[in-house]
């Protein structure tokens, strides 16, 4: 029993030591994670509810996009409402940290879908469709990695955030 205490102090420990090198890429791919894990959602939704209504591909880009943004920032949201801000305030911190990558990501993530011959017409059940999508949001995770390090070490995107967790 005792030995888990003292592994969990030093979790603790390694997690304060992590926030201290702020601009590394562990930092950045975390952010990325994050960041990619709101977007996957929303945008897999999104293609899951334009495909399912037979909605026109743009319709379905432009809704997965919406929702991305949405989840992407309701992600980030959570964690800075959690840290104590209000509500107003952890909006403020979700577009600091989130705009530009989750920019990125839909571009790429768009880009790859709509340029994968058939990706968007195959249906739910299609492996094409889903292979598509997985591929495009590795793409758009190593794209946007050191798009997030770059803002990082300048003190934004998702520096901002854990400024409000300590």
């Amino acid at each position: 029993m005792n030995h888990e205490h003292e592994h969990h102090e030093h979790d603790h420990h390694a997690q304060h030591q992590h926030h201290a090198q702020g601009g590394s890429w562990r930092n950045a791919a975390q952010a990325t994670l994050h960041c990619l894990t709101g977007c996957a959602i929303g945008e897999i939704l999104g293609l899951v509810i334009g495909t399912a209504l037979g909605l026109h591909n743009g319709a379905t880009v432009v809704l997965s996009v919406l929702l991305a943004f949405v989840f992407g920032y309701a992600l980030t949201m959570r964690g800075v409402l959690r840290a104590g801000l209000d509500l107003r305030g952890a909006l403020k911190v979700a577009l600091a940290a989130d705009t530009v990558s989750i920019v990125v990501m839909e571009l790429v993530d768009n880009s790859v879908m709509v340029g994968v011959p058939g990706a968007m017409d195959a249906g739910l059940d299609s492996l094409l469709f889903w292979g598509s999508l997985a591929f495009s949001l590795v793409v758009a995770f190593v794209l946007t990695v050191p798009v997030n390090r770059w803002l990082i070490s300048k003190g934004r995107g998702h520096a901002v955030v854990h400024a409000h967790h300590h």
